[in-house]
């Protein structure tokens, strides 16, 4: 049995990441690949037709509403909250 270190994180991205710059990235990607998939299923769109809105394949949809991170880079999230006709905006904060 392991012990349990007691050390809390602020997200599951900070437990897993090596760094802090991976983990906010980490973040950062989840937290746009949260807000495409609720645009797809608010707009009831099967993956086809959300596919064709975002500019990109069947295939790379199932990808995102499986949550395959490692699949979509920002720059590609970002890219498809433009299809959608979304502006992402970005905020920095101190680190805690």
């Amino acid at each position: 049995m392991s012990k349990k270190t007691g050390k809390r994180f602020a997200n599951v991205w900070d437990a897993l990441a090596d760094s802090p710059e991976e983990a906010a990235n980490l973040t950062l990607r989840s937290d746009l690949m949260d807000e495409i998939e609720g645009i797809i299923k608010s707009n009831g769109w099967t993956q086809a037709e959300a596919a064709k809105r975002c500019g990109v394949t069947q295939p790379r949809i199932n990808d995102l509403l499986r949550g395959r991170i490692a699949r979509f880079s920002l720059d590609a999230l970002v890219n498809i909250a433009s299809a959608l006709g979304r502006k992402v905006r970005l905020r920095l904060e101190d680190a805690a």
